[in-house]
């Protein structure tokens, strides 16, 4: 146990400000990966820049998150957390100043790579601060915070960048970062404590060779799953051998951590019971949030024809009820509530979540019904993130705690970039053999469908089109009836199945989470 002269906890007024600081900074970061979805347009008419350049603004940031958010508790080490922590709120600021200036699509490119890399920082070391600021008995309560501004945060994200576009200009959703990410960095300075058991290294102790294999390995892998659909994966060659280099890195990256003295990222933490099936439950939950998340306004934008400002709207009144259950289920956890009956039933409602959308997606569906499932994805959510996130941490100790959150980050970002990248593949193909399904119900000589391109045919007449042009126009909507209709059906199935996928996951959970819940009853025992 750590001594009152070493502890970090802080009290009063203190412990407010340094909490509200490391929240708002892990909301920015988390912001920043979602307000530019839908600036995309923008940026290319400004810029200049094709589909595939434009991609980069986001892939960009993406790496750079997944190289920088394991190294995070070396970092801090290395240079001191409240340095590191002040230097990375100043590293993503003056990167988000700078992406408002950009001129250019590979300008913009570099510094969002270079703000990336201040932000991953701010997600893991703000975990970090919040859970040793806060007394060991009521760290489920720290963590429920933290768990908020992860979840806030992307929801804020579309939802603003919407309305700065509809009404200003895109360098604006950059812009905004600027004034508060200044007086983060002051309150930083001011209020962050260092760790005494942080004790930088020399260089001859730094381990360059796993620094070298982290970055090779989960950034080719990152590449992999950002652009693997778009390449057709394994028809490209750069895939193949990305694929090959992050298989190798990252093997070879565990056999060096595990073996030299001084590794830049601990992976023997793992070792705890805790971490290890938190981790694991992390990868889970960011694979099937982050999976739903980005279908969402892919439905209702590319479907239902909403704009970006009404699509991220949709998602705050279920985000403010997740607020009122991370309260609720940080409360239970306090009272001694077992984090597996919470897990479980939190995955347990997820499925209800997918199951219900599964059913309830059409091609008219009304943002009333939507706003009602997204309640019990919020209800479901407050019971997943708290405990698993509380349990992740909860028997872990000084250096230990900036370890573990640094696993856990990396996890929930890979699972959540699984997530995409697996669920991308699926609607691709799922679309097209819903597409042949649906055509083999359409033959030519049926009536019916001679009934309704004769419909809409004499429709086009009537708009002055002749009778060839009508014909075509109307086998053209049918078409386009035909693929509105298989992808809606493969938007589907990904609800389903991510809903299935939880479900099956409740045995497991009651099984193997019964040994760290009994840890995490005498941690609190012991700090109460």
């Amino acid at each position: 146990m750590e001594t009152t002269a070493n502890s970090l906890v802080e009290y009063g007024s203190r412990r407010i400000i340094i909490t509200i600081t490391a929240v708002v900074c892990a909301m920015l970061e988390l912001i920043d990966t979602t307000i530019v979805n839908v600036a995309l347009n923008d940026l290319r008419g400004n810029l200049g820049a094709t589909v595939n350049e434009i991609g980069w603004v986001i892939t960009a940031y993406s790496l750079a998150n997944v190289i920088i958010v394991p190294m995070t508790s070396w970092l801090s080490q290395q240079f001191g957390r409240r340095n590191y922590f002040a230097a990375s709120v100043l590293i993503f600021t003056i990167c988000s100043f700078l992406c408002g200036h950009a001129t250019g699509i590979w300008e913009l490119v570099i510094f969002r790579f270079i703000q990336g890399l201040g932000g991953g920082a701010l997600l893991v070391t703000s975990q970090t601060i919040i859970a040793e600021s806060w007394p060991a008995e009521k760290r489920a309560i720290a963590q429920g915070i933290y768990t908020l501004g992860l979840l806030v945060g992307p929801s804020i994200g579309p939802t603003l960048g919407g309305y700065l576009i509809d009404n200003y200009s895109w360098p604006l959703i950059f812009y905004i970062n600027v004034p508060i990410g200044l007086l983060a960095a002051v309150l930083a300075i001011r209020y962050v404590k260092s760790p005494r058991y942080e004790k930088k290294r020399p260089a001859s102790q730094v381990d360059w060779l796993g620094i070298g294999l982290l970055t090779a390995g989960v950034a080719s892998l990152q590449y992999v799953l950002e652009k693997g659909q778009e390449d057709d994966w394994f028809s490209s060659k750069l895939i193949i051998l990305l694929t090959v280099i992050a298989i190798l890195g990252i093997l070879l990256f565990i056999w060096r951590e595990l073996v030299y003295q001084y590794p830049v990222v601990e992976l023997r933490v793992l070792r705890d019971t805790n971490l290890r099936i938190g981790s694991i439950l992390t990868f889970l939950i960011g694979f099937g949030l982050f999976g739903t998340t980005f279908v969402l306004p892919l439905y209702t934008q590319g479907l239902l024809g909403w704009t970006a400002l009404q699509s991220g709207l949709l998602l705050l009144p279920g985000t403010l009820f997740t607020a009122v259950m991370i309260a609720l289920v940080s409360q239970l956890i306090q009272r001694g509530a077992q984090s597996k009956y919470l897990i479980a039933l939190g995955m347990a409602v997820f499925f209800v979540y997918g199951y219900w959308s599964y059913h309830l997606l059409t091609l008219e569906t009304g943002s009333s019904n939507l706003y009602l499932v997204l309640f019990v994805r919020a209800l479901g959510l407050g019971f997943l993130f708290v405990p698993v996130t509380a349990m992740s941490l909860s028997t872990l100790e000084g250096k230990e705690i900036g370890q573990g959150a640094a696993l856990t980050g990396m996890l929930r970002q890979l699972g959540g970039a699984f997530g995409v990248a697996l669920i991308t593949t699926f609607v691709s193909r799922q679309s097209q053999q819903h597409r042949i399904a649906l055509i083999s119900h359409l033959p030519a000589n049926d009536p019916a469908v001679q009934q309704r391109v004769n419909l809409l045919t004499a429709r086009f007449q009537s708009q002055g089109y002749d009778l060839a042009g009508a014909r075509h126009a109307a086998y053209n909507l049918l078409e386009v009836t035909v693929q509105k209709q298989s992808t809606l059906l493969s938007y589907m199935d990904v609800f389903l199945w991510i809903g299935t996928l939880f479900l099956i996951c409740i045995p497991f959970v009651l099984i193997f989470v019964r040994k760290s819940a009994r840890k995490i009853s005498l941690a609190e025992a012991g700090a109460h």
